[in-house]
């Protein structure tokens, strides 16, 4: 699973050899902190719009500018290699700024994904994607699955006040 994480120059060349090959990039990315069903089926989708799939995770400073100092849960490298674990994503890149303009500029791929719940004109990196040709998708969200969703109903749970499904 460690060789499935690259550096963003190591994954640029390998990014440059399959496109010569031939094949389709679809690159996404996300903080990925606590890995749920909402998760693995938005990546499983996003995989089918192309031959290799790139999940691009926030790493732990960047985490913390976006969702504050309680956040990650899970450290980087962690969450990294559970996303290796899936059979459907192909490389992971740990990114450093709080949002992946600058790797989506350097990768340049040919499809990149988001969730439905970014408008279409707040997707970062959709300029650079389209100029190359390439095309932007949103996938719809699962309602109630996310982190922070999560992390409520362990909260409630913890008070007394909830229960587990």
């Amino acid at each position: 699973m460690k060789n499935k994480t690259k550096s963003k120059e190591e994954l640029k060349e390998e990014i440059e050899n399959l496109k010569k090959e031939g094949k389709r990039i679809v690159f996404t990315n996300g903080c990925f902190d606590l890995i749920h069903v909402g998760h693995t089926r938005y990546l499983e989708e996003a995989k089918k719009l192309g031959d290799v799939l790139i999940v691009a995770v926030n790493s732990d400073k960047s985490v913390r500018e976006i969702k504050g100092k309680d956040r990650p849960i899970i450290p980087q490298d962690e969450r990294a290699e559970v996303l290796c674990a899936l059979h459907f994503v192909d490389y992971v890149v740990v990114f450093d700024e709080p949002d992946p303009f600058n790797i989506i500029s350097h990768l340049k791929p040919d499809v990149l994904v988001k969730g439905g719940d970014w408008d279409e004109d707040a997707i970062i990196g959709r300029d650079i994607v389209e100029s190359g040709g390439g095309k932007v998708v949103r996938i719809p969200e699962i309602k109630g699955a996310s982190t922070t969703d999560i992390i409520e109903r362990i909260v409630e749970i913890q008070k007394g006040k909830g229960r587990c499904p």
